[in-house]
């Protein structure tokens, strides 16, 4: 008789429990994530400039140029046309005639539009430029207005200046319903920090600590870069002027109301603790006479002012008002006065140029000046005093006509062309003017 076995005995053992496999690919670090971020920022960066120099341009000269791999310019290109930066262009182009024919990249530069804001001493110019630096649209706004209540705040008072900017490009970008509007750069003289979007201290206007990003964030919805006026002339240089891709060391010599000075090297611009460098205006010049309010004589501002070249002009009789333009009109007329006044400043200007160029020795040096601009006696007077042997590395301003429209534009521009992959693919709407009375009173400043 067969052994019967217990029913039970018949099922199935468990199947044993698996044992979890570690995972074992290795997870980036924080650190390591940072250097990849920054990785494809910088050759974003690269690629997005080499359009600018060279478009429209071949992917395979991209490679070239940059020294990326076509795969990684090939991703970038996407990820910049997705973005609205970038645009295949309508014709093809063949390698020496033959061969397969390349698509083409460049700029898209009929979309975007950055605003600049630039506030000098007398007034406040407000503008909007497209990708490639170019203005494509330009206000002045007086600080002074005859048609302010007597209730109205000063009219150089920060809150004033900043709601009137904020406005003024309100009114531009309604009158240019299709360009979108990437962000705002503002620029100004004195001490600006950067950092903290804060202007530390202006003394021709009377301003200190004026969270300048703040406001005109609160009053537009837009980010906003602030910088020196002098700082962002070398940036505007090295996108769209004269100086740009040449990789080389380059100093700006600003002298309006305001005199400063931007030291850039290797592609970077020098800052300093609080963004302080570039102060000149109390270095001294020989052969100056001019009172400082600081009590010494000579000062490279006091001298070179455009408020002490419009008092001697008045003194001679040349002009009646506080506007420069009037003295170059009048040189213009051939006035010997005039141009007595407008080559000895040239001149004082070399002189200043001169030591700048002892001191740091740049392979050029840009001057934004009135004279050397405008005219060529007072820019072969500038580099006469500068000397045979360094005359030529003195330029005038790539920027004649549209300097302080550049100025604020090139802030916003800079920081595109820096990190062209943080640009946000849609931007808010610009805020009304409904919202202005609220987030421009004194207290936000």
């Amino acid at each position: 008789m067969p052994l019967s076995m217990p029913s039970s005995s018949l099922a199935p053992a468990p199947a044993p429990t698996p044992t979890p496999t570690p995972d074992l690919a290795p997870r980036p670090s924080p650190a390591r994530r940072a250097v990849d971020s920054d990785r494809r920022r910088t050759s974003a960066s690269a690629i997005l400039r080499s359009v600018l120099a060279h478009g429209p341009v071949a992917r395979s000269t991209i490679a070239r140029l940059t020294g990326l791999s076509p795969a990684s310019v090939t991703d970038h290109c996407n990820r910049l046309t997705a973005l609205g930066l970038i645009q295949e262009a309508a014709t093809l182009r063949r390698s020496n005639g033959v061969g397969r024919p390349h698509v083409p990249v460049d700029l898209d530069d009929s979309r975007f539009v950055v605003g600049g804001v630039h506030v000098a001493v007398p007034y406040t110019t407000v503008a909007l430029l497209d990708l490639r630096g170019r203005v494509v649209a330009e206000r002045r706004l007086n600080h002074g207005d005859s048609n302010q209540p007597a209730s109205a705040p000063a009219a150089s008072a920060p809150a004033h200046v900043l709601a009137n900017a904020a406005a003024g490009l309100r009114a531009l970008l309604a009158a240019a319903p299709d360009r979108v509007p990437l962000g705002v750069g503002l620029a100004t003289g004195g001490w600006v920090d950067r950092d903290s979007g804060t202007i530390v201290e202006h003394p021709l206007l009377g301003w200190r600590d004026v969270r300048a990003r703040e406001v005109i964030h609160t009053l537009t919805g837009l980010p906003v870069h602030v910088d020196g006026h002098a700082r962002a002339l070398v940036n505007g240089e090295r996108l769209f002027g004269r100086t740009a891709g040449a990789g080389r060391s380059v100093l700006h010599l600003f002298v309006g109301n305001v005199v400063d000075a931007a030291f850039a090297t290797h592609d970077e611009v020098h800052h300093g603790p609080r963004s302080q460098a570039g102060a000149i205006a109390h270095l001294p010049l020989a052969g100056g006479t001019e009172l400082c309010d600081c009590g010494r004589t000579g000062c490279l501002q006091a001298e070179l002012s455009e408020r002490t070249l419009c008092g001697r002009a008045r003194e001679a009789g040349v002009i009646r008002t506080s506007d420069p333009m009037h003295i170059l009109a009048a040189a213009a007329a051939d006035d010997p006065v005039a141009v007595r006044l407008l080559l000895h400043r040239a001149r004082m200007v070399g002189r200043a140029a001169g030591l700048l160029l002892d001191v740091l020795n740049p392979d050029t040096v840009v001057v934004t000046e009135m004279g050397a601009v405008h005219r060529e006696d007072c820019l072969a007077a500038l580099r006469e005093e500068v000397g045979p042997d360094r005359a030529a590395a003195v330029v005038p301003t790539s920027f004649p006509d549209s300097v302080l429209a550049v100025a604020g534009g090139s802030v916003a521009l800079d920081v595109l062309y820096r990190d062209p992959l943080s640009a946000p693919s849609s931007t808010p709407p610009i805020k009304s003017s409904a919202t202005r009375s609220s987030a421009a009173s004194p207290g936000t400043i």
